[in-house]
């Protein structure tokens, strides 16, 4: 027996390292900046290196627990650390490409593993030996000699264990570990179901008079698309925002309006093997029930913790102090639409399928402005240079293209950061086109996060991904002014996680709270619209002509318009967000009935639709549920980016000391201080809410 066992074990070396050597995944990569050798790396290989990650990282925290010695920050916090570092990295390899370049063997492989990783994690926060090392410095710490970094650290990871269970007993761990497998899965399925949904919509035309009002470019892309589906001689529009939206802009026929408007606010929500009522109630439940076990009153409770808003009912009387004005906004631009359609000789009430087609209208009669008046000046290439342009008057940083570097797509291209002395930062991928393998909207992501631990940097490797407008026949990418402004704020995102000085990747980048990481990406938005900057990167595709000051004049002008609708619909989606997460059962309510007792409650009125419904909210459902209890953060973010900016134009938008105050206190910080901290050193004093209220003009 003790031969046989000798054999086996014999046998399960040998196929580890057979298994290292045959899997780009786990080597230690030997491409330019050690970035992921995607010309290597097959879907194949993506399970069995996430399996082998995990049982190193098993070996790892064994060793940790097991050891001997007295604990200290280095053998226990340092050593975990660095226990999960090939996990992270052939981790966030996966989860790119189940976002951005999935397929549905990628997705199958991901609910394999969901309940896999769940457990995985689970057995460490549940290890009691390792927990009693951690407990011991941490009831230790305020005599340890630590740096307030390394404090930060050593507190995170006793309040992720306790939160993870760790104080439990065994049953109740038990049914904790139950509970995240459960989780794992369904918010999975959940996204998956949207993106199938979304993909499955089709909105075929074969008639020209039915692209009547439709910009040229626009109806290019349709026929475009249509080709690539199968559909010559047609026309297809879908719900990606680029085809959606500007359908609902200028499409006179309001027949198809609302078949696409519908489309888009059905998904998930159309019965069949699709539907996620039951799947988001569930989750709901699920979640309350951890809350309580966990000895919280809700599922906001456990989250809001870790936030800066802390607690519930906090964020609600935020929300109440914005809904008021916005909602008396919001029904004074549907009267001017109502208005309008009436003097226009038209006999139907205005429903939300209308609003995008005559706000519009009304733009374009008040300001002389519309989304194709400025999209020739918006090319892609040239936004991408303008973002990279204001990073670099702010803080020297600078952004060459390597064409060297594999890529998972051919769409996909590569940027090294440098400072301004030329040494390096770190690499940005960026991915902006819409897929049927991508999932929709626009986010940051990492394949590497930056650390320093020892002394050993490691610098960060970073992505932006977008569904912006594709180009078109001998037509660029031209884009409109919401995706020039998601284009600045993903890449703010992406200098947070490039800028950052912290040397643990717990703190390290965009590794903070929910309601404080929208401060770098919200900020950089305010660059774009600034008339120096758009003189910098706006210019007609064709003739190169900078934009001109009387066509700036009016962007500026309309700063406000139709801000009611954009912060009611934004913040009847909070709402709902926190309705969902203040149960205090782990009960199923019927998903339907529950979200129209939430909008009913705030008043919400008919003519605007919350921005995410239920079964397509995948901000908070879909995945791991990331902005759970959070989708409230781009608001709040939008206080401090509102605050913070006004420090730039107290002085000037490239001042070089303030911009190196943001950089030292903000983005170089990450997580290793408490975010209100941060922001007091790099303002002077806490946040106030007038700038924001005077920018969407609430006041």
């Amino acid at each position: 027996m003790k031969c046989l066992l000798l054999l086996v074990a014999s046998l399960f070396v040998m196929n580890s390292t057979a298994l290292a050597e045959a899997n780009p995944l786990l080597e230690d990569w030997k491409t330019p900046f050690g970035a992921p050798p995607f010309d290597r790396i097959e879907t194949a290989h993506h399970a069995p290196a996430i399996r082998e990650a995990m049982r190193r990282q098993r070996d790892a925290i064994a060793a940790i627990a097991a050891d001997p010695s007295a604990p200290t920050f280095a053998n226990t916090i340092e050593a975990l650390e660095r226990s999960g570092e090939l996990l992270a990295r052939v981790g966030n390899v996966f989860r790119a490409m189940n976002s951005a370049n999935t397929s549905d063997e990628i997705q199958a492989i991901a609910r394999e593993l969901a309940p896999e990783q769940s457990a995985h994690y689970d057995a460490i926060l549940f290890d009691e030996k390792l927990f009693a090392r951690l407990k011991t410095l941490h009831d230790a710490r305020e005599t340890l000699p630590l740096t307030s970094e390394q404090r930060r650290l050593l507190d995170r990871y006793y309040r992720d264990f306790v939160r993870g269970g760790a104080l439990l007993g065994a049953a109740e761990k038990a049914r904790l570990a139950g509970i995240n497998g459960e989780l794992s899965v369904l918010g999975l399925r959940f996204a998956e179901n949207v993106l199938k949904e979304t993909n499955a919509f089709e909105l075929v035309i074969d008639s020209k008079s039915d692209l009547a009002g439709l910009p040229a470019a626009v109806v290019d892309a349709a026929a475009e698309a249509a080709a690539r589906r199968g559909h010559e001689g047609k026309w297809l529009f879908t719900l990606h925002k680029p085809s959606l939206l500007p359908f609902l802009q200028y499409s006179p026929r309001r027949e198809l309006r609302e078949r696409i408007f519908k489309g888009y606010i059905k998904r998930g929500d159309n019965g069949g093997a699709l539907d996620n009522n039951a799947v988001l109630s569930r989750i709901a439940a699920l979640r309350v029930e951890r809350a309580k076990l966990l000895g919280y009153e809700t599922h906001a409770h456990f989250v809001l913790e870790e936030s800066m808003a802390k607690e519930p009912k906090r964020v609600y009387d935020f929300l109440d102090e914005l809904w008021t004005p916005a909602l008396a906004r919001g029904r004074n631009e549907a009267r001017a639409l109502q208005a309008l359609i009436d003097a226009e000789g038209g006999t139907c009430t205005l429903e939300p399928w209308d609003w995008w087609y005559y706000a519009e209208k009304l733009r374009k009669a008040e300001y002389e402005l519309d989304d194709e008046t400025l999209r020739p000046y918006f090319r892609l290439e040239n936004v991408v240079a303008g973002a990279f342009g204001v990073a670099t008057k702010l803080w020297g940083v600078t952004f060459t293209e390597r064409t060297d570097l594999p890529t998972y797509n051919d769409e996909v291209r590569v940027f090294e950061v440098k400072e301004a002395d030329g040494s390096h930062i770190g690499i940005l991928y960026t991915d902006y086109f819409p897929r049927d393998n991508k999932r929709g909207g626009a986010w940051c992501g990492e394949f590497r996060g930056g650390s320093n631990i020892g002394g050993l940097k490691v610098t960060p490797i970073i992505t932006n991904c977008g569904n912006f407008t594709r180009p078109t026949g001998d037509a660029p990418s031209l884009l409109n002014f919401d995706e020039v402004t998601t284009l600045f704020h993903e890449f703010g995102h992406a200098l947070h996680g490039l800028l950052t000085e912290c040397v643990y990747p717990t703190l390290s980048g965009t590794a903070v709270a929910t309601d404080f990481v929208e401060l770098p990406s919200q900020i950089m938005e305010n660059w774009a619209l600034e008339p120096e900057v758009l003189r910098s990167y706006a210019r007609h595709y064709v003739t190169d002509e900078t934009i001109p000051p009387a066509l700036v004049e009016k962007i500026r002008k309309s700063g406000v318009f139709n801000q009611g609708f954009a912060t009611v619909e934004y913040i009847a989606a909070c709402y709902l967000d926190m309705d969902w997460h203040t149960l205090g059962e782990p009960v199923e309510p019927d998903a339907a009935a529950f979200e129209a007792a939430s909008v009913g409650r705030i008043g919400l009125i008919p003519e605007i639709v919350t921005r995410y419904r239920s079964p397509y909210f995948s901000h908070v459902f879909g995945g791991g549920g990331g902005y759970a209890a959070g989708y409230y953060s781009y608001i709040w973010a939008e206080v401090l980016d509102a605050d913070a900016f006004e420090a730039f134009k107290e002085t000037s938008l490239f001042d070089r000391a303030t911009a190196e105050s943001f950089r030292r206190n903000i983005l170089a910080m990450g997580g290793a201080d408490d975010p209100m901290e941060l922001y007091k050193r790099f303002r002077g004093r806490e946040p106030v809410i007038e700038p924001l209220l005077e920018r969407r003009g609430l006041k």
